[in-house]
């Protein structure tokens, strides 16, 4: 894949029981205390990296036509500021308790919700929302969440290319485990959350994240904050396309 012209990926086949699994301990009890346990505690105290980073991450770069891979909660994008007054918000799961809570929380949006594996390639040929036409995609705290190493992981940045238009911003930030500062408390609550399969990055490395962003993007920034980084890139124009 050559970095001026990413295309969707080949289709992978159906989730793996890891995804599967990793997924569904995001129950509606779970999601209730997301923000408060993991947002507002473990991000602070044990991953080192404050909630407001990644808020302000989404502020910088989230635009009119967004993707949220992973939607989560959609904490931040209920928080954030959108650049217009009425945004083209697409949620990304492939949890259904996750879209309906999350779609729920940014119901003034009127969100489009699509459940898909974001290790596969995404469904932009049924109609739902087109590829090569979004502003913005944001994966945050999801890649630490993925089975695999990055070879596997890939798929999530070749789905943010393929989504995005030229000039259009894919950012996000995970919970790495080497090539950053770890914590004890933080290697400890990592090793659990490994063995529970919610986590997956006992391999997550700084250099893997920086390697995958160059093959596909531009105008790439990573800032550490304790054991996440934080990223930020550009969707470059096609070979030879000066225009935009």
């Amino acid at each position: 894949m050559s970095q001026a012209d990413p295309v969707p990926p080949a289709d992978a086949g159906p989730p793996a029981e890891e995804v599967i699994a990793g997924q569904a301990v995001y129950n509606r009890l779970v999601l209730a205390g997301y923000d408060a346990f993991v947002l507002a505690f473990s991000c602070r105290l044990v991953w080192r990296c404050d909630k407001r980073h990644m808020l302000d991450n989404y502020q910088r770069n989230i635009g009119g036509r967004h993707v949220e891979l992973g939607a989560g909660t959609a904490y931040f994008p209920d928080r954030c500021r959108f650049p217009v007054d009425r945004p083209e918000l697409t949620l990304v799961d492939l949890n259904p308790t996750v879209l309906r809570v999350s779609a729920a929380r940014v119901a003034r949006h009127r969100p489009t919700v699509v459940r898909a594996d974001v290790l596969q390639p995404l469904p932009f040929g049924d109609g739902t929302f087109q590829a090569g036409q979004q502003d913005s995609v944001g994966a945050n705290f999801l890649l630490h969440c993925l089975p695999g190493t990055w070879a596997e992981k890939s798929a999530v940045f070749d789905n943010a290319a393929a989504a995005l238009r030229p000039g259009g911003r894919f950012f996000g930030s995970t919970i790495l485990s080497s090539g950053v500062r770890v914590s004890a408390a933080a290697r400890r609550l990592m090793k659990v959350y490994n063995a529970k399969g919610i986590f997956h990055n006992a391999d997550d490395d700084l250099a893997g994240l920086r390697w995958q962003l160059d093959q596909r993007f531009t105008d790439i920034q990573l800032t550490v904050r304790g054991c996440v980084a934080l990223f930020e890139a550009t969707r470059p124009a096609p070979a030879g396309d000066e225009s935009r």
